[in-house]
């Protein structure tokens, strides 16, 4: 068996098959570039997280879907049903929201630079909570209030822990600086977190919760510092609490995903579970909910991009599958983090005894346009299928049209 095998995507008979189905059939049935996301598989990764809640925590979970992970239709209505909340990031993403039926109430909408015209739009929607990310954010959050008088205006503050966690320097969001110095633009800094709380309040907001985020993209090594975020969280939440702010609700955030690479190993999701919902419980906090926001967890491997090889390329001593999509319109990942991988199979032959070390190109007017770099492959054929894995999360959701090239399909099976 495979490393990257699950439920979703297996090999029968040297082929590979997504959802019990051959990948070559769904290609030739739907074209090619196609995602591919499974249900039965978000489901799973779900479960495993509702299941670790109820086996660790007495308070009642919040699982928030991340949702610039991928907004598809489908997915939202998915989870909806299964109970999941919301962690939007936009105002078109709250929108979305609602329109696949999450109701106001579990949806938090978490901000950065935002604008007058991003404040009129949450506002307008009763009953979500809003995240301050600055505490110069109020002045304007104040301003706009005025527009809606009357209305209570649930906020919770998003504060800077002053460590992050994640895969690439891009995608750390916590902490003084970057792994690369670009300084950190999120959070409220620790020491002014109380003071916007108060002030919040004081300008007749409703403070309801305490919410941080590390970066994105944990792997194993990364559970000691996590650790520690978590009880400089449980810290600022009692020191919140004892100022004279009943806390509804204690929000971790998300960072934690599915396995890109055989080397990397997996974080331990259920372990975080666990020590986060104790340390809340030793606390003696009177928050009534604890909060994650998975987003690439849930649907990172639940996702398959196909593509057609129109032909291999041979050019001083390269060899080049050449596909039908481009990165930059279908799994920008690779093009955008250096460190990004995804593994890529060949779905109509997954092994063979003429192995090359193969370049997947995309057909894109830029040189960084590659899925995956000399990569060990049965040679290629004019017509095989490729299958760029974990390719449910970060993908169609940051794709684009560069050089005017459409955007693939998506199903859901």
């Amino acid at each position: 068996m495979n490393w990257w095998e699950t439920e979703f995507v297996s090999v029968r008979g040297n082929r590979l098959q997504i959802a019990g189905r051959e990948a070559a059939e769904l290609a030739e049935l739907y074209g090619t570039p196609l995602y591919v996301y499974g249900k039965d598989r978000i489901l799973e990764l779900y479960a495993r997280l509702d299941d670790a809640f109820a086996q660790h925590s007495a308070l009642p979970a919040r699982i928030c879907y991340a949702m610039k992970a991928n907004p598809h239709r489908g997915i939202l209505r998915l989870l909806r049903k299964r109970g999941a909340w919301i962690d939007a990031v936009s105002p078109c993403e709250v929108e979305t929201a609602l329109k696949a039926g999450f109701p106001a109430e579990r949806i938090l909408f978490t901000g950065t630079s935002v604008s007058r015209a991003d404040l009129r739009s949450v506002f307008a929607v009763d009953g979500l909570t809003v995240n301050i990310d600055a505490a110069e954010q109020l002045d304007l959050m104040s301003e706009v209030k005025r527009e809606f008088p009357g209305q209570t205006i649930r906020v919770s503050v998003r504060w800077n822990p002053g460590i992050g966690r994640g895969f690439n320097a891009k995608a750390i969001t916590a902490g003084k600086r970057s792994s690369d110095g670009t300084p950190i633009k999120f959070g409220v800094e620790a020491k002014k977190v109380i003071d916007v709380f108060t002030r919040a309040r004081k300008l007749g907001f409703r403070p309801v919760g305490l919410h941080q985020h590390l970066g994105s993209g944990w792997v194993r090594e990364d559970f000691g510092k996590v650790q520690t975020a978590v009880d400089r969280m449980v810290r600022k939440a009692r020191e919140v609490e004892k100022a004279g702010f009943p806390l509804e609700f204690i929000d971790f955030g998300g960072g934690f995903g599915p396995r890109y690479l055989k080397s990397r190993g997996v974080f331990p999701v259920e372990d975080y579970i666990a020590y986060l919902s104790d340390a809340v419980a030793k606390a003696g906090l009177s928050a009534k909910a604890l909060a994650i926001e998975p987003g690439k967890y849930l649907v990172g491997d639940a996702g398959v991009l196909l593509l057609g090889v129109e032909y291999v390329k041979e050019s001083y001593g390269n060899i080049f599958a050449c596909v039908d999509g481009g990165t930059f319109n279908t799994v920008p990942r690779p093009a955008i983090y250096l460190s990004a991988h995804h593994e890529i199979v060949n779905a109509s032959r997954i092994d063979g005894e003429s192995q090359a070390r193969i370049t997947v190109a995309g057909n894109l007017c830029e040189t960084g346009d590659v899925f995956g770099r000399e990569r060990s492959m049965p040679l290629p054929r004019s017509g095989d299928i490729l299958a760029v894995l974990c390719a449910g999360a970060y993908c169609r959701s940051m794709a684009s049209n560069f050089n005017m090239r459409e955007i693939p399909r998506e199903i859901l099976v």
